[in-house]
């Protein structure tokens, strides 16, 4: 009739490690907070052309908005190890 399958699959139980959780929280916001912040000094720069600190600001907001990627893409690689690395 039915065949019992010869093999049992043992699925391990994997929970999240909420350490690292939070460590992937904290480079989310701050990610958020330079994605805020990289464009608002952006708009100044370039609304202020002709003031003696034009470059100044424009290096720090281009700075600014590539630590917002980083910290983004840091921070969903921490919050997925968390979630799915197997702890050794």
């Amino acid at each position: 009739m039915f065949d019992w399958p010869s093999k049992i699959i043992i699925m391990e139980d994997h929970k999240t490690d909420k350490d690292v959780l939070v460590k992937g929280l904290k480079k989310m916001g701050l990610s958020l907070l330079a994605m805020f912040l990289g464009p608002f000094l952006l708009h100044i720069a370039f609304s202020n052309k002709e003031k003696p600190l034009y470059i100044p600001i424009l290096l720090v907001a281009i700075i600014i908005c590539s630590l917002a990627i980083y910290f983004a893409f840091k921070g969903i690689n921490t919050i997925m190890d968390s979630i799915f690395k197997k702890k050794s």
